[in-house]
């Protein structure tokens, strides 16, 4: 029987994983560099904490999620999304206590949604993440946004466009409600199913249909700007001015209202406009959620976040023509001749390893000549030839492959010698 990758999965292997060992370091950096502590929660939680913080009218909840029946009979589900696993950690480990608010948190890990393939989404995905939660200041929201754009500045990407748009609060969203209502119910038959059982429980997500984007009532339903209070047009001018200062470039968008039911006040998505990317353009969303940890028992706690796919970061850089420098260069490569030399060229890697050289050698036995074409496939900087004689002698032969010259070092001093070369 042959087994396969199964759909909507991925295999990364050596020649890709590297890449995403870059990545994930620039993320760790820069969230140092912005006080943001990771957080490791679990890829499977309780299905009612996505049903009640995601939303029970979102395609991912609806269509998307991995859920299963554990042997204690509890509904449990992989995550589709790590800010509900988040908060919930937040409340359950009472962090809204921590001297230091907000509490600002980031993660990096997979993710599961039963969706259809496309370049760049797979039912398993990478997302990074981050969270500040406990404060309402809109500053916040503009360093948040910060952080999501400097992850893909640092990578390299320059053809980057933000989008935001104010979601307003309850207050607002009810107003808008039923304008939505009123505005789409007379033809509401001409919509698809998933629509027409969206009207009454929450019409907003119609506007963020896939199936019926092109229906003519989408792009003369009432703007959810148009209905914002004098809280929320504050609020929102307070973001838009602190993005200013950051000298952050956005454009605002009446019709972003996002995938996910907890998002209120602001809302954005950063977009890549590089031509190769592609149809679906979108790199990363976020928005802020008050009122998600009092959902499940928390105190008031004001959050907002974001969320973006690695795999998709990596394809805009390929988009872009944006390549990492491959660090796997190897520092030396030892070659062994003979029986004689087996042990001592093993001893001898363990020391260059112990000293923090990379190093390696040849495992299957071949002739002197494959082993100096392993080793420049490895594109190793050094190689050392030890052959009867070099053992006799207590030497070793150090060929320096860019330069091509080849010297003599005795046992004694040669990590000194390759320190100095390799530095």
């Amino acid at each position: 029987m042959n087994f396969k990758v199964p759909r909507g999965t991925q295999d990364i292997l050596p020649s890709e994983t590297w890449k995403w060992q870059q990545v994930e370091q620039i993320i760790d950096e820069l969230c140092d560099l912005y006080r943001y502590k990771e957080i490791r929660t679990p890829i499977f939680e309780q299905t009612e904490l996505f049903q009640r913080l995601v939303g029970d009218t979102t395609d991912v909840v609806q269509k998307e999620m991995y859920t299963f029946t554990d042997k204690g009979d509890r509904s449990m589900t992989l995550r589709p999304e790590g800010t509900a696993p988040v908060v919930r950690s937040f409340v359950e480990n009472k962090m809204f206590g921590y001297p230091d608010q907000p509490v600002k948190l980031y993660y990096t890990g997979p993710m599961f949604r039963y969706e259809r393939q496309q370049a760049g989404r797979y039912r398993q995905f990478v997302q990074f993440g981050a969270e500040a939660i406990g404060s309402a200041d809109p500053a916040i929201d503009a360093e948040v946004i910060a952080l999501a754009l400097d992850v893909y500045k640092r990578v390299g990407l320059t053809k980057l466009k933000l989008v935001i748009n104010s979601l307003g609060d309850t207050e607002c969203r009810s107003e808008h409600r039923k304008a939505l209502i009123a505005h789409f119910e007379p033809h509401i038959g001409e919509f698809c199913a998933d629509c027409q059982s969206r009207l009454e429980k929450n019409p907003l997500r119609i506007l963020d249909c896939k199936v019926d984007s092109k229906h003519p009532l989408m792009a003369s339903a009432p703007s959810l700007t148009d209905y914002l209070n004098e809280d929320s047009t504050r609020y929102f001018d307070a973001v838009k001015s602190y993005l200013e200062d950051a000298g952050i470039d956005y454009e605002v968008d009446a019709n972003l209202v996002r995938g996910l039911d907890y998002y209120n006040h602001t809302a954005f998505e950063i977009m890549s406009s590089s031509e190769g990317f592609g149809a679906i353009t979108t790199l990363c969303g976020g928005g802020r959620y008050n009122g998600l940890a009092e959902e499940i028992g928390g105190p008031s706690a004001p959050g907002i976040g974001f969320a973006m796919s690695i795999e998709r970061l990596l394809l805009a850089m390929e988009a872009e023509g944006i390549a990492f420098e491959d660090p796997s260069a190897l520092d030396v490569y030892i070659v062994t001749l003979g029986d004689a030399a087996r042990h001592p060229g093993f001893k001898l890697l363990g020391e260059l390893r112990a000293a923090g050289i990379r190093t390696d050698m040849d495992y299957m036995d071949r002739k002197m000549k494959a082993q100096m074409k392993s080793a420049d496939r490895l594109n190793a900087r050094i190689v050392l030839v030890i052959g009867e004689d070099e053992v006799t002698e207590g030497v070793v032969q150090m060929k320096n492959m860019a330069e091509g010259t080849q010297e003599k070092v005795a046992n004694s001093d040669i990590i000194t010698a390759l320190q100095e070369k390799l530095n």
